[in-house]
């Protein structure tokens, strides 16, 4: 990747109001104190949320650890694959769909967003929509660790295939 340009990378979940916003203001804070210009955006698989904001227990429990989440839900497109550096996913579902809609000469690499998580690399993100208070704290200690340990790996340049 050409120093002169920044790092780009999306945060993706189902429908891009639980999950992907927490990690997309994480990824930005983290990489921002590790010195490390980038762009960072979110999206979802699905279209359901589309144009909505994050989800109200995503903001409180943001808010509660000192960020705002401002963007609007948005569906991955097939651009994607050719503007971010780096697209993380939340889970093997997401992962397996990001996959699968890749067009064949895709630049972005798809991974998870835990395989930066050094407490359970390679695990997924569990989606909270469904769940209690409880799982949206869960799921913002999983994506602040992976975020951090992300932009540590991106200050020293040891990002796979970056």
């Amino acid at each position: 990747m050409p120093s002169d340009r920044p790092l780009r990378v999306l945060a993706l979940c189902l429908g891009n109001i639980c999950r992907s916003p927490v990690a997309e203001e994480l990824l930005r804070q983290e990489l921002q104190k590790a010195g490390v210009g980038a762009v960072v955006d979110s999206a979802g698989t699905g279209d359901w949320h589309v144009g909505r904001p994050a989800d109200s227990r995503s903001r409180e429990v943001a808010r509660r650890h000192g960020l705002e989440l401002g963007g609007r839900a948005r569906q991955l497109s097939a651009a994607d694959f050719y503007e971010q550096d780096v697209i993380l996913a939340m889970d093997a579902q997401n992962l397996a769909e990001a996959r699968r809609l890749a067009p064949p000469n895709a630049e972005a690499k798809v991974q998870l967003m835990r395989d930066y998580d050094p407490e359970a690399p390679g695990e997924d993100v569990p989606d909270p929509y469904y769940g209690g208070p409880d799982g949206f704290e869960n799921m913002y200690a999983m994506l602040e660790r992976s975020a951090r340990e992300f932009a540590r790996q991106a200050q020293v340049g040891q990002l796979a295939g970056h």
